[in-house]
C-alpha cells in the first residue's frame, strides 16, 4: 500500500461539528489538515498547514505550522495582550489533538480489520509520541540532568584551577576563575528550575476558567508548566522580566474567548497575572479548541478536561461538590 487518506470529523459534545480532520499519505511526512469549524453563533477558518516528521536516527523533528483566520473581530483591547501570544504552545495543543486522533483511527482501522493501515498509523503514533516524550523531558527532566552536569563541570574545572596555581600558570587561573563564576550562576538557575519541578504547587486547575489581571480577558486554562518554558526571545518580548516573580513561577497555557481577541487564540501567561474568573464571568465561553480539550461544564461554569488531558499534565481529576455524580469515564484520579 502506497499511501492513504483518510478524512473524518470531530463531533461536538453539544451537537455542532466541531473540526474536520484529513490524515494523508502515510510516509515519512504526514500532513495533517484541519477545516472549517464552526460552533452556535460565531464560526472561524483555521487550518493546519504541517505536521512533518522527520527520522534522523533517534531524533525526530516536529514542525506543526497554525494559521487562524477569523470572521468576525475582536472587542478592540489593546493588543498588547498579544504579546503573550504563544505558537510553541499553540502548537502543542494541536500535537495533542492530532496523538489522540491518531490513536481513534488506529481503532477504527482494528475494528474494519485493515491492520496494514492500522500498522502504518501506528508507526506514526510512535513517532509522534517520542517527540512528545522528548519535548517532556526537555522540559522536566533535563532540569534535573543539567543541574547535575553544571555541578561535575564546576569540580573539573576547579580542580584544574588549583593546578593552574600549584603551577603558578595565573593567567590560565584567571580564566578559570571567571569560567567558575559563570558555571556557578548557570548553576545555580538551574537548580532553581529543577527545584520548581519538584515541589510545584499551582494555583489553577486544567478546565478553570480565569480573568487575566492586567489585560482583562478571559481564559480558560488548558496546560501549564512550573516555569517559563518559552525561549528568551519570546521571554523578552513578553516583558517576563518585568514581573515580580520572573521566568521562576508557574505559567499557564490559556485558551483566549474569540470574541474578545480572535487573533490570540492561545496565550502563555503568568500565575500573578491570572485570578479565578468569578460566578458572574462564568458566561458562554467560544474557542475552537474546547471541543476535544474538555467535555464540557460542571455546575460551576468551569470546564472538565478530558482523562487524557489530565494525564498529560498528570493533574488529579477536580470533583465540584455539585457533580458528584459525574463520571467521565475512569474511576482513578
Amino acid at each position: 500500500m502506497q499511501g492513504i487518506s483518510i478524512c473524518g470529523s470531530v463531533a461536538s459534545p453539544h451537537g455542532a461539528n466541531c473540526t474536520r480532520a484529513c490524515v494523508a499519505g502515510i510516509s515519512p511526512r504526514l500532513p495533517y489538515e484541519i477545516n472549517g469549524v464552526s460552533h452556535g453563533a460565531f464560526s472561524c477558518h483555521w487550518r493546519m498547514h504541517k505536521l512533518r516528521i522527520k527520522t534522523n536516527g533517534r531524533r525526530i523533528n516536529a514542525t506543526v505550522r497554525a494559521n487562524a483566520r477569523w470572521l468576525f473581530g475582536g472587542d478592540g483591547r489593546s493588543s498588547d495582550a498579544r504579546l503573550e501570544r504563544s505558537e510553541s504552545a499553540n502548537e502543542d495543543i494541536l500535537i495533542f489533538y492530532f496523538q489522540m486522533d491518531l490513536q481513534t483511527r488506529i481503532q477504527y482501522a482494528l475494528n474494519i480489520e485493515q491492520f496494514d493501515v492500522a500498522k502504518q498509523l501506528r508507526e506514526k503514533l510512535t513517532e509522534i509520541e517520542t517527540e512528545i516524550i522528548r519535548q517532556r523531558e526537555a522540559k522536566r527532566g533535563s532540569s534535573k540532568t543539567e543541574a547535575q552536569d553544571k555541578a561535575l563541570n564546576l569540580l573539573r574545572v576547579r580542580a584544574d584551577l588549583q593546578k593552574a596555581i600549584d603551577s603558578e600558570n595565573y593567567a590560565v587561573a584567571a580564566g578559570l576563575r571567571d569560567e567558575i563564576a559563570k558555571l556557578e550562576a548557570e548553576s545555580l538557575a538551574v537548580s532553581a528550575k529543577a527545584l520548581a519541578y519538584q515541589n510545584v504547587k499551582y494555583a489553577f486547575r486544567l478546565g478553570q476558567k480565569v480573568r487575566h489581571k492586567v489585560h482583562g480577558y478571559r481564559g480558560v486554562i488548558c496546560g501549564m508548566d512550573p516555569v517559563c518554558c518559552e525561549s528568551k526571545s519570546w521571554m523578552e518580548t513578553a516583558n517576563v522580566e518585568k514581573l515580580s516573580k520572573g521566568p521562576n513561577q508557574p505559567f499557564y497555557q490559556v485558551l483566549v474567548d474569540v470574541y474578545v481577541d480572535p487573533e490570540l487564540l492561545v496565550a502563555y501567561v503568568a500565575e500573578e497575572n491570572l485570578s479565578a474568573a468569578q460566578e458572574s464571568e462564568k458566561g458562554r465561553f467560544d474557542h475552537p479548541y474546547i471541543e476535544f480539550l474538555f467535555y464540557g461544564e460542571d455546575t460551576a461554569g468551569d470546564f472538565i478536561p478530558i482523562k487524557q488531558l489530565r494525564e498529560k499534565y498528570d493533574q488529579p481529576r477536580y470533583e465540584d461538590s455539585g457533580d458528584e455524580n459525574d463520571n467521565d469515564g475512569d474511576t482513578s484520579s
